[in-house]
């Protein structure tokens, strides 16, 4: 096996809402197995990766910070592998995110980017539907007041003007579906998948996995849920990941989240393997 000289960061806590602990165990599980696999990991933190200079062209981590993304991108421009990549992991911002997924025909609610300091009432009744989510759109979801469930037009303008006031300027604003909500895992190109219902489970960032209510266990294929996810993944060049799918009575899947290497806490060990492995066979080549 080769030697491998890696530079690995660990994830803001600001950017880690209700899992601090489970983002700091994987992290530290697959740098363990890429250890024992002979790779030398060193570790920075958000701000010292900012901060310093970094000798190392293959670096893997759960960056989330904007200049730690900016820095991972241009640091990209000179040469250097990130797993996730920079621009992968700012895909995932929402807006970015919801234009990409929709453009490449991914499963995907009905949605507009809005901007938060003007009336939404047209992209509401272009929408069709009272029952509507209303997410940052500039970056991911780190407070719960940043996803938020709205039951009318009159409601929903009223939190795009709390967004505003946060100095939050855009949103997206996205079709309830009803269904089973569905949280997945994956890491492309090693066969690792794995999928559960939260409801049964209290698995949450901010307890919006009740608004779909108990789970009806609808039938649907497992290998398309896997596929579509993966699809999306590629679509948005990423490795590592996880999100959030609803499955309708009739079995349809519709991806509602995606996200760069998420927590893996209930399969925290099967998934630090794979993602060591995609880490060490991506950069060995």
């Amino acid at each position: 096996m080769k030697t491998l000289n890696l530079a690995g960061i660990k994830r803001g806590n600001i950017f880690s809402p209700n899992h601090t602990g489970n983002d700091a165990a994987i992290f530290e599980l697959t740098k363990n197995k890429l250890c024992a696999k002979g790779c030398f990991v060193a570790e920075y933190t958000e701000p010292e990766f900012q901060e310093n200079e970094i000798p190392y062209t293959m670096i893997f981590g759960m960056a989330r910070d904007k200049q730690t993304v900016a820095k991972l991108k241009e640091l990209e421009t000179k040469g250097v592998t990130g797993i996730n990549s920079g621009t992968g992991i700012e895909n995932c911002f929402r807006n970015n995110m919801t234009r990409l997924l929709t453009e490449k025909g991914i499963p995907y609610p009905k949605s507009e980017i809005v901007c938060t300091k003007k009336d939404a009432t047209d992209a509401f009744l272009r929408l069709g539907s009272d029952k509507l989510w209303i997410k940052r759109g500039d970056f991911h979801a780190i407070h719960k007041e940043d996803v938020c469930f709205c039951s009318s037009m009159e409601e929903g303008n009223y939190l795009l003007s709390e967004f505003a006031r946060r100095g939050i300027e855009s949103a997206t604003v996205s079709v309830h579906l009803t269904g089973d909500l569905v949280k997945f895992y994956g890491v492309r190109n090693t066969g690792f998948f794995h999928w559960f219902y939260p409801y049964y489970f209290g698995h949450s960032k901010f307890g919006n996995e009740t608004i779909n209510g108990e789970v009806k266990k609808y039938p649907f294929e497992e290998e398309r849920l896997m596929s579509i996810s993966n699809q999306a993944a590629e679509t948005l060049g990423i490795y590592i990941y996880g999100g959030d799918a609803i499955i309708s009575s009739d079995g349809c899947i519709q991806i509602i989240d995606l996200n760069d290497w998420p927590s893996f806490a209930p399969c925290r060990e099967e998934a630090s393997e794979a993602i060591a492995q995609c880490i060490y066979e991506t950069f060995a080549k």
